[in-house]
Formats: structure tokens, C-alpha cells, sequence
């Protein structure tokens, strides 16, 4: 499925994102407020905390203990926290993300990174840990018992197998696609589909061996690790350059094949890197920080001897020239190109109003089974009204949204 939907391309991906992103943060925060009232009473003896003493007294003894499965000890909030920024490195500081941003129209379609960061990931991640723990309590298990499949079930009913299934497809497909692009930069004899047929075989039969998500921690940091000083070296490159009077591009405006200043600065990035984890001087979780800086400096001072700290006047005159040329012949495409029809037939809005309603009523029935439930009765209970009704906006959600999808793109190609 996921290899499928990379094959068609930016467009499916986006679309299938489009509709899976909102009904995810609406999931994922319900099933926290779903499961936090079990693991008050487990370890507070009453539904709610009363205030954040309450929260983080619930945090520490129960969800982010430090304490690993042999009663040894692990990661705590902080080593979360520092996991979650590294994972997301890959994406960010060694720009992984540019494979979509590149067909922005604005530069504020930036910001829609941080948007996914903050409840995509900060967010969606405090709900995961109150989910696992609260699935614990309840099935009377250690967390390092169960799967997602149980956790989910017991967050969101028959909609948590439905989550699992999407929250994975959702960040595969993109990764997915960004991988088949990153192939065909170096088969370039071939298309982007083969690459991506290819690179998705290789990574279903991955999949299929524990190695890769029993090792999903370390596997992500030292993954982020490799990538930052590359995506250092682009920021410097762009971001700072300018603002130091070296010249952007300088490598290609001295036609080099090859660039020792980029390629020393990832070696020596790598190796102070992992040299700090040798040593064990900072956190694994937060190795990517002082990586980052110091293959900024040490990429300023190997391009500077090579030849960014020269001109180039005529080499940018030319450079310019060529990109006035390309925005022309865009412009003129996308003039060519039959304007855009908005969809605003009543059918439509009605069929959005009603898919955003769904997920309204999800998160009215999440705030019930945690601020309406007085007694332990009264929480089992309005958990199991929960699962019910929530797989049913579920459905509606999901069959409306792809209806509105559809019949926005009749519209917009002009066959309605």
C-alpha cells in the first residue's frame, strides 16, 4: 500500500495526508484523555489530577519512570524529549523535508513543518506514553509487554487499529517518496518510479525483520546523526554565506567536480560526533546540537581557503540572468495552464462540515471519559461509549473527507 501510493507521485501523497493528519491529532489526543483517567486512579486514586503536582507525580511513577523493563536504569522525560528532537533531525536539520518543501509557493509554507513537529510528534508522543501506560494499568501488564495493537485498542476501540495502520502509512509514504527521489539523483538513467519500485522492495523486506523496530531508538539518533552536518553544510551554505561576504555556489562557480570543503566537513562532523558519544561527554540523545555547530565552523573555514571567499561577479551576473529566464518560462507555463476551480457547491462544504464534525464529536466524547467520569463505574463506562461512537465518526469522517477530495478534483479539472 504504501509503495503504491509513492509511485503516484507528490500529489497522492500530499492528498492522503491531507486527509489522514487532522483525524491523527484528533486520535492521538483522545486516546491520551481516554486512558489518563486509568492511570489516575492507579496511581492517585481518583479520575483526574488536580493540577500539574498531580500530572507530573502521575508522569514519574507510572509513564516516564527512567526505570527500564529489568528494573534497571533507562530514558526519562528528558531522554524522550531529547529522542523526539533527534528523530526529527533527520527530517529538519539535515533537511530531508526539502524533497516536499521544494514545490512551495511562499516560503511561510516553512512554518507547516513545525506545525507537524508540534502535534505530529511533541504531542502526539505525551499521548503514545500516556496510552502504553494507561493499556498497562488496565490489562495489568508491564509496557514492555504489549504491541501497539493492544495499546491502541484499549486508547480507541476499533479506531486504534485503524490508527496504527495510518500513523505508519503516513510517515512512510512520505519517506517512501523522498527515498525514491534521492535514488534517482544517482540512477539518474532511470525514473522515479523504478527507483522507488526498487527502493520500496528493499524496504519491505527489511520490515520484516524485529531488528529494525525493537532498535528504533538508536537506530533514529545515529540515522540523524549521519544526516546534520549535511544538512549543516546547506544552511551555512545559504543562510550564512551571505551574510559573511563569501560567495553562495562558489563550488560551481569554479566547475569542481568535487568538494573537499563539503566532504571534509561531513568526515570530521561524523567523527566529532560519535567521538563525543565514545567519550560520553553529553547525552546520545543530544549528540546532534554540537554537530551541527561544529561542522557549521569547520565548513566556513575549509570553504574559505577553497575559494568561497572570492567573488565571482560575472559567474552570479550569469546565475541570475538564468534564473530571470527560468521564473519567465514558469510564469508563462503556469499562465498556460487552465486556471484552478474552486469547489463551492453546497455538496461539498456539506460533506467538510459534516467530516469536521466528526472529529469535533471524537474530541467531545474523549473530554467526557476524562472530566466526566466521578467514579471508577462511570469511567468504564463512558470508555466503552467512547470506543463505539468514536469508530463511527471514524467511518464518517474517513468516507466524507475522500468525497469532498474527489469531487473537488472533478471540479477543478473542469469535468463538473
Amino acid at each position: 500500500m504504501v509503495v503504491s501510493i509513492a509511485l503516484y507521485g507528490f500529489n497522492a501523497v500530499s492528498e492522503f495526508s491531507g486527509i489522514c493528519a487532522p483525524w491523527l491529532f484528533v486520535m492521538f489526543t483522545s486516546g491520551a484523555m481516554v486512558l489518563l483517567p486509568a492511570l489516575s486512579l492507579d496511581v492517585l486514586d481518583k479520575t483526574l489530577p488536580a493540577g500539574w503536582s498531580d500530572f507530573m507525580t502521575l508522569g514519574n511513577q507510572s509513564i516516564w519512570t527512567g526505570i527500564n523493563s529489568d528494573g534497571e536504569p533507562g530514558i526519562g522525560l528528558v531522554e524522550v524529549i531529547g529522542f523526539g528532537w533527534a528523530a526529527n533531525t533527520i527530517t529538519h536539520f539535515g533537511l530531508i523535508d526539502m524533497a516536499l518543501l521544494r514545490f512551495a509557493k511562499k516560503k511561510s509554507y516553512g512554518y507547516a513543518t513545525s506545525t507537524g513537529m508540534m502535534f505530529g510528534h511533541y504531542v502526539a508522543w505525551i499521548a503514545a506514553g500516556i496510552m502504553g501506560a494507561g493499556a498497562a494499568v488496565i490489562l495489568g501488564k508491564s509496557i514492555v509487554e504489549l504491541d501497539p495493537g493492544d495499546v491502541a485498542y484499549y486508547a480507541l476501540g476499533w479506531s486504534g487499529f485503524v490508527i496504527v495502520i495510518v500513523a505508519g502509512w503516513t510517515t512512510a509514504i512520505t519517506n517512501l517518496y523522498r527515498a525514491g527521489l534521492a535514488a534517482q539523483a544517482i540512477f539518474f538513467n532511470n525514473s522515479r518510479k523504478k527507483t522507488t519500485i526498487v527502493v520500496g522492495i528493499v524496504t519491505i523486506a527489511i520490515a520484516c525483520f524485529p531488528f529494525v523496530f525493537s532498535q528504533i531508538l538508536p537506530l533514529l539518533t545515529y540515522a540523524g546523526l549521519l544526516v546534520v552536518p549535511v544538512g549543516a553544510i546547506v544552511f551555512t551554505e545559504h543562510q550564512i554565506f551571505p551574510r559573511i561576504g563569501y560567495t553562495r555556489y562558489w563550488s560551481s562557480y569554479k566547475k569542481l567536480t568535487f568538494s573537499l570543503p563539503a566532504v571534509a566537513a561531513w568526515g570530521l562532523g561524523l567523527v566529532f560526533g560519535f567521538g563525543l558519544n565514545f567519550l560520553d561527554v553529553i547525552s546520545f540523545y543530544y549528540l546532534f546540537i554540537p554537530t551541527w555547530f561544529f561542522t557549521i565552523a569547520v565548513y566556513t573555514v575549509l570553504a574559505g581557503k577553497y575559494g568561497a571567499k572570492e567573488t565571482f561577479a560575472e559567474e552570479v551576473q550569469e546565475e541570475e540572468l538564468r534564473n530571470e529566464a527560468i521564473e519567465r518560462f514558469q510564469e508563462e507555463q503556469a499562465t498556460a495552464e487552465p486556471a484552478h476551480v474552486k469547489d463551492t457547491s453546497v455538496l461539498s462544504k456539506g460533506l467538510k462540515f459534516v467530516a469536521i464534525l466528526a472529529l469535533v464529536a471524537t474530541l467531545v466524547l474523549a473530554s467526557n471519559v476524562m472530566f466526566g467520569s466521578a467514579t471508577e463505574a462511570n469511567y468504564i463506562e463512558n470508555r466503552k461509549l467512547f470506543y463505539t461512537y468514536a469508530f463511527i465518526c471514524t467511518i464518517i469522517y474517513f468516507v466524507l473527507a475522500y468525497w469532498a477530495l474527489k469531487r473537488g478534483k472533478r471540479t477543478a479539472s473542469g469535468k463538473e
